[in-house]
Parts: structure tokens; sequence; C-alpha cells
């Protein structure tokens, strides 16, 4: 397991979700707004938002804020005009970073982004600096319980996916941008709701970092987690079970 996936199983084991359930119900509120926003406000005519809709759903948010994020992103309140910002830097190691976020308030979020990375032993880079080392595609997450290594394969295959990984932490669905959406319904129709089905950025290639590398890593990762405007942060790290195992004790 590399990059995003390491780092949401690090904070999860340390609790740091939980803790932070509101700004990720902050953070998919403001997805499902602008998805309604640029598109219709129906998710079955709107790819981003179905997306958008079963994210939050995948979070246990209550129906009734996401039909009211919907109805503020089309003028039935007075929402804020978010818009799409990614960042480009790196970190320790020479890990390659893209961060993505949703604001309203663009010299606010390139403060804070700015601010992690200077503080964290990492330097900020322009647009296109790191992206090429990494593809943009669809994600989505099963536990391992959810069905066998072969089952799932064989049912992510026949959906449309690219590839599927599998372990002891779960199974990853892998599959083109423009798939996502009915490859998650094809699945969920099989295999119940899955944890998360999202637009990644997964690295080409991953850099392996030592002990103290990554804690030094998610220092940084976490600094900018600590943003209400962030929304993901993907890297290209590789880190061993060792370490994982230290790291996460």
């Amino acid at each position: 397991m590399a990059g995003h996936s390491q780092f949401k199983n690090i904070m999860h084991r340390k609790g740091a979700q939980d803790k932070k359930r509101a700004k990720i119900f902050t953070r998919l509120i403001r997805e499902v707004m602008v998805a309604a926003r640029e598109g219709l406000p129906d998710p079955e005519m709107n790819p981003r938002l179905k997306a958008a809709i079963a994210a939050a759903k995948a979070q246990n948010m209550p129906k009734d804020n996401i039909e009211r994020a919907i109805k503020r992103a089309t003028g039935e309140g007075d929402g804020a005009a978010y818009e799409a910002i990614r960042y480009e830097g790196y970190g320790p190691g020479g890990v390659a970073l893209i961060v993505e976020a949703l604001t309203d308030n663009r010299n606010r979020t390139a403060s804070e982004v700015r601010a992690a990375f200077s503080k964290n032993g990492g330097s900020l880079g322009e647009t296109g600096s790191v992206s090429f080392q990494f593809d943009r595609v669809g994600s989505i997450a099963y536990p391992a319980g959810a069905a066998s290594a072969e089952t799932m394969f064989e049912a992510a295959l026949e959906a449309g996916a690219a590839d599927v990984m599998s372990g002891e932490n779960g199974h990853e669905v892998v599959c083109p941008p423009d798939e996502l959406n009915a490859v998650r319904d094809a699945l969920e129709a099989r295999f119940g709701a899955p944890e998360q089905a999202e637009l990644i950025w997964k690295p080409q290639n991953t850099i392996p970092v030592d002990e103290e590398t990554a804690d030094a890593l998610f220092r940084l990762m976490e600094a900018l987690d600590e943003s209400d405007d962030v929304q993901s942060v993907a890297a290209n790290y590789e880190i061993d079970d060792a370490t994982m195992e230290r790291l996460t004790a």
C-alpha cells in the first residue's frame, strides 16, 4: 500500500478521522456544492455530483445535509462560491505531493499551504511540476471481508476496472476517471456500498522512505490536512510493513 492509502490508514489507526469528523463533513459538503454548481443538480445526470453524494453517504452524512448543500449551490441559499485549486511540490526525501483544495479565498489557502510546506521540510513548486509523475484514476475501496481477492478481481474487471489490488487491509479497485460511476454502481449492486469511491492521483512510481523521513513527511501531510480548504493530498512514497507498524504503534 502506498501514497494516499497509507496516510489514510495511519490517520485512521491514530483515531484522527473521528476527531476531524467535522472537517471531513465540511470538505464533502464543499465538493457536493461545487459539483452541483458546475453541472445539473440531478446526480443521475451529473457524474461528479453522483460521486460526491456517494462519498458523503459513505461517511454517514445525513441526507438533509446533502440536500441543503445542493440547494445552496443552485441558488436556494447563500452558498459561497468555491473554486478548485491544485498545488504541487516536494516533501522530505524528495517525495512528490499533489494538494487539491476547494476555496472561497485563494490568498488564504495559498498562505496555509505555503506555510505547511515551508515549516515541515517541503518546497512548493509550480503547477505541473510533479503531476506528470501521477495518473488521474478512479479508486473504489472495499473491506477485505467484502469478497475474496479472486471474486473482487473478476467482478471489477467485468465492471470495466483497469486493476485490483487486494490485501489484508482491503481491496482497491482502479478504473479510468470517466468510468468511476459505472464501475462503482456495478460493484455496489453486487457487494454493497464501497467504503470510498473517488478520483485520486495515483503515483506511477514510488519512492521508498525510512522511518525518520516518513515521520517528517507525515508531519507535513498532517499540517496540510489541518486546512479546511484542502480536500486531498497525494504522494508517491512507499513504506515497508515494519516501519508502518512502528509509526502506528
